[in-house]
C-alpha cells in the first residue's frame, strides 16, 4: 500500500492519521507512505507524457506498483491543496490510477467541500473506492492530545471502520 499526506505542515495531523492507519493494517499491508509534495516539481504538461523528470517517475512508479493507495488531506480554501493536485496532475496522463483500490481520507476543520472535490478528482482518474473507503474527519485538531496521541473514540472507531473497507477492497479487487 502506498499513502500520500496532502499536508505540507511539519506538524501534520494527516500524517498522524495515516500513522495510525499504518499501525490498524500492519498484519494486512505494508504501507510506504509519501510525506513530501514539496519535492515534487511543479506540474509541467509538456514533460509529463515524454520526459518526466526522475522525481515524478519514482513516485508514478511507487503509486504502480502498490496494491493500493490512501490520500489523507486537509482541505484548504475549500479545496485540495495545491500541493497534492500537483501531484496527481503529474499521473493523469498515465494509468497508474486506472482501477487502483484507494481510501479518501479528508480530515480537516470542516473539509466537506474538499472531500467531495478530492472524491470527483480520483473518479476521473478512474481509481475503485466505495462510500466505505472514504472518510470525511472534520474538527481534526481536536481529536489528538498535547501528546498527538488520537483521543476521539467515535472517530477511531470509523477509521477502523474505513480500513476494514479498504483491506476488503484491495483484496476483492
Amino acid at each position: 500500500m502506498f499513502a500520500i499526506n496532502g499536508s505540507a505542515s511539519s506538524n501534520s495531523t494527516n500524517l498522524k492519521l495515516i500513522e495510525l492507519i499504518a499501525k490498524l493494517t500492519e498484519t494486512e499491508f505494508n504501507l510506504t507512505i509519501f510525506n513530501d509534495l514539496k519535492s515534487l516539481p511543479h506540474f509541467d504538461p509538456e514533460l509529463s507524457a515524454n520526459n518526466p523528470p526522475a522525481a515524478i517517475v519514482a513516485f508514478r512508479k511507487a503509486i504502480e506498483e502498490s496494491d493500493g493507495l490512501i490520500i489523507c488531506t486537509p482541505e484548504y480554501v475549500y479545496s485540495i491543496p495545491s500541493g497534492l493536485k500537483n501531484a496527481i496532475e503529474w499521473c493523469i496522463s498515465t494509468t497508474v490510477f486506472t482501477d487502483k483500490p484507494i481510501g479518501l481520507i479528508t480530515a480537516a476543520a470542516g473539509g466537506q467541500k474538499g472531500h467531495k472535490e478530492l472524491q470527483l478528482i480520483m473518479k476521473t482518474a478512474l481509481t475503485k473506492f466505495r462510500d466505505d473507503t472514504t472518510l470525511l474527519i472534520q474538527g481534526i485538531k481536536g481529536k489528538f492530545d498535547e501528546q498527538g496521541n488520537f483521543t476521539d473514540i467515535e472517530t477511531h472507531k470509523r477509521l477502523t471502520s474505513f480500513t476494514t473497507a479498504l483491506i476488503d477492497l484491495v483484496q476483492n479487487r
